[in-house]
């Protein structure tokens, strides 16, 4: 059976319905009118170059079967070459205003094609109702030429004294250099093609003694406060700092995406969605220099602000390499983040496989509740899971006792709570550090924590590391279940192997269950 994620004007994103991580397991070629459109082996697959307002029959060929999905692209009303607007795409002509002045220009509900070239440029802006195509071999270069991108305020006043947000990063409403496509207040908007955008950030200085700078980096796409925003199929890759930062949006989806960067490039998530609602992330591969996935929801202060939690989240058919966390919840979530789901997922040569991360200060309305991860497969993967109510990371008072003591503290407006988390039918093999690192908070522990179906594996060479970011923090090597500070603890069929020591240490409990359990 296939499912239809995303139909436009010019592109469709189909999804294999199986239960294989991210991989259908054997080729296949996709054909249309006869024509071979695409060959290859991963769940979810994208078809360019398609007609718009035409009704189409795909057909998806296996060694052994055939089957068929139909869908009929959109209408818009025109598709217009850059390049009429002057846009050289030679990688060395300035092509930002061509390319701002095309996008204001273009008829609603047109499309603006890139072909083949390099179209060197500064930050541009999005509007409503729009489609941005990138063909395959076209690439959006951003200007190496820190000075001349602007510098945003995060907030501004408007002439009767109303604030308007305007740009933010990790969770604290600040100055930040405009972004390489930046979208703010726009809907109905698509980024799609087999193109790509590359922020540049091995060039300059981004990636350079960036905390002097006057502003925050940018990141490659900035939305912010937008709605009905879809990328698709496109590479976004080496940007100065997150690659894809949604931002107090709604109905996001990021389809058949890559997302890359060198694994030393600092701060490079790929994407890191802030404080919205119905976020999709399905059929993107990553290998980035820091989080694959980061869901926050703003720190303290803008979450006391706003209000805004991190919900309905579904992250399906990924492949997550070489960053510090394939998934990740937190650190800045103070608003709180709940339901989200993260299924049929690989994960590969990541430091931490599923990594949840806050601390004390994030606040009474930092609640992170029904998390449901099932179906992954991890390999190499340093240390699988991971809850760390004690990170360290980002914040300036993170050496304090306030974040590292141990005492039971008084529970009070800035303590967070974590809820519901459960893990189900999980494979890992290679791991190294730890199997799981679950370490809660005496005055707040976690509600729940259910493993059911999980098999982690430790290769025979596994070299000592830290499974969490805290201070005081002691290196680990093949370390087994870890979990202090989680009131119910539910392990049903869990297999540990080559753990040393006991395969399952846990204090301060309530409960604890073992059924089927090779522990």
């Amino acid at each position: 059976m296939i499912k239809t994620l995303y139909v436009g004007s010019s592109s469709a994103c189909l999804e294999l319905q199986n239960t294989v991580p991210y991989s259908a397991g054997e080729e296949f070629a996709v054909k249309i009118g006869g024509n071979e459109v695409h060959r290859g082996n991963t769940n979810v697959f994208s078809v360019f170059g398609l007609t718009p307002d035409t009704a189409y029959e795909a057909e998806i060929c296996f060694a052994d079967r055939t089957e068929t999905v139909s869908f009929r692209t959109s209408a818009e009303s025109c598709c217009v070459d850059v390049r009429s607007f002057g846009a050289a795409g030679n990688g060395e002509h300035d092509d930002t205003a061509a390319i701002q002045t095309a996008i204001n220009m273009l008829p609603e509900n047109g499309r603006l094609y890139f072909p083949e070239g390099t179209y060197l440029t500064l930050p541009i802006s999005l509007r409503s109702h729009m489609t941005l195509e990138f063909a395959k071999g076209a690439v959006l270069l951003g200007s190496t030429e820190r000075e001349k991108y602007p510098i945003l305020p995060g907030v501004i006043t408007d002439m009767d004294g109303n604030e308007i947000p305007v740009a933010g990063f990790e969770g604290i409403e600040q100055d930040c250099y405009q972004s390489l496509i930046q979208g703010s207040y726009v809907e109905d908007v698509r980024i799609v093609g087999p193109g790509r955008i590359d922020g540049n950030g091995m060039n300059g200085d981004w990636w350079k003694d960036f905390n002097s700078f006057p502003a925050k980096r940018p990141r490659a796409v900035f939305l912010n406060r937008c709605r009905n925003v879809t990328l698709h199929g496109v590479t976004v890759a080496n940007s100065p700092s997150w690659h894809i930062h949604p931002y107090f949006s709604q109905n996001i989806s990021i389809l058949d995406c890559f997302i890359t960067a060198p694994k030393v490039s600092p701060n490079t998530d790929a994407i890191d969605p802030e404080s919205c609602d119905y976020v999709d992330m399905i059929g993107c591969r990553f290998s980035v220099g820091d989080d694959c996935i980061a869901i926050k929801s703003g720190k303290f202060d803008m979450a006391m602000k706003y209000h805004v939690p991190a919900d309905h989240y579904t992250v399906r058919n990924c492949l997550m390499e070489f960053g510090h966390g394939a998934m990740t919840l937190g650190s800045e979530l103070s608003a709180g983040i709940r339901n989200v789901s993260v299924t049929q997922c690989l994960f590969r040569e990541t430091d931490r496989g599923l990594r949840i991360k806050s601390r004390r200060g994030r606040g009474k309305e930092s609640i992170i509740t029904n998390v449901i991860f099932d179906n992954i497969r991890m390999e190499k993967v340093l240390t699988p899971i991971v809850i760390n109510m004690w990170y360290n990371c980002v914040d300036p008072d993170r050496f304090t006792e306030y974040v590292w003591s141990r005492e039971h503290l008084p529970v009070d407006d800035r303590t967070p709570h974590m809820g519901f988390f459960e893990f189900k039918n999980m494979e890992c093999v290679d791991a190294e550090v730890a199997a799981c690192y679950i370490d809660g908070l005496p005055e707040s522990p976690i509600d729940r924590v259910e493993f059911e179906n999980i098999s982690v594996k430790f290769a025979e060479n596994s070299q000592p590391g830290i499974p969490a970011m805290q201070n005081f923090a002691e290196k680990r090597c093949r370390l087994g279940l870890y979990l202090d500070n989680v009131r119910e603890i539910s392990l049903k069929n869990v297999k540990v192997e080559g753990a040393v020591g006991d395969k399952v240490i846990a204090d301060h409990y309530e409960s604890i269950s073992t059924e089927g359990s090779d522990l």
